[in-house]
């Protein structure tokens, strides 16, 4: 019953800052108009490897709508927050494994994020420009589990951004390079075919593609199911790298406050 009550808890926290938050809904659903209104000056160029106009408006559309539980995860999932005020050290002795507690923990800020911000600019969308929704079920399954799967990589990832902290007085930096790679390599702006080549085939070798790429295609119904299998082997593997960065700290904490 821990992990339930730690997703309550942290999803009953954001529930104090809704007015401020959303403003952050409304400026982020501008700035997917804004990239709406930017592919749309520029026409339907030759060479869109199979896409339209409109199914490339509809991809920015709905990446920025779940960029919010894709992307926007907690930085470091607050490891570095907690090791600078020596709170790590209490956290590493409670009777349940850190990284599953900061994990529920984060499921929590995702749920918010999900209902309070993905929703309504996923709304607007529909309602401003179009965004088709799918009638299939299956679509709607599909869709739902890939976009669970790119919130647990980014929860695994940033964990492991996190972790860092334990050896460096600032692992912030590590934050901004995973969401400067992600923005490029995860095809948030423009789907990853449209990459130069090197750089298509390099992103091919990480599990950005899983994040945004790969969930916004099944949705439109421009890849099949089974594109986002290379996300679970991506998830199986982060997983046990933050099992196995946890059982390293354990045996070496440094904290720089407390």
């Amino acid at each position: 019953m821990l992990f339930p009550v730690l997703v309550k808890k942290a999803f009953s926290r954001n529930l104090q800052y809704r007015s401020s938050h959303a403003i952050n809904t409304v400026a982020s659903a501008m700035f997917g108009l804004i990239y709406v209104s930017i592919w749309k000056g520029i026409g339907e160029p030759a060479g869109m490897n199979g896409y339209s106009l409109q199914n490339v408006i509809h991809y920015v559309a709905f990446n920025q709508a779940v960029l919010w539980i894709t992307l926007f995860i907690t930085n470091g999932l607050g490891i570095e927050r907690s090791v600078r005020s020596g709170h790590i050290a209490l956290d590493l002795m409670r009777p349940v494994h850190l990284f599953y507690q900061l994990m529920g923990r984060e499921w929590g800020q995702i749920g918010y994020q999900l209902i309070y911000k993905t929703v309504p600019i996923y709304f607007i969308y529909i309602w401003t420009i179009g965004l088709p929704v799918p009638t299939d079920a299956a679509t709607w399954i599909f869709t739902l589990t890939s976009l669970a799967s790119a919130s647990y990589m980014n929860i695994c990832i940033n964990y492991l951004i996190g972790v860092t902290a334990l050896w460096t007085t600032e692992s912030n930096w590590l934050y901004w390079v995973h969401f400067s790679v992600s923005s490029v390599l995860s095809g948030f702006l423009v789907p990853i075919e449209w990459l130069p080549d090197w750089l298509s085939r390099i992103s091919a070798w990480t599990p950005y593609p899983y994040m945004q790429h790969v969930p916004s295609k099944i949705y439109l119904g421009l890849a099949p199911p089974s594109t986002m299998c290379g996300g679970f082997l991506w998830c199986a593997l982060l997983t046990a790298l933050c099992l196995a960065a946890t059982a390293f700290v354990r045996r070496k904490v440094e904290v720089q406050g407390g």
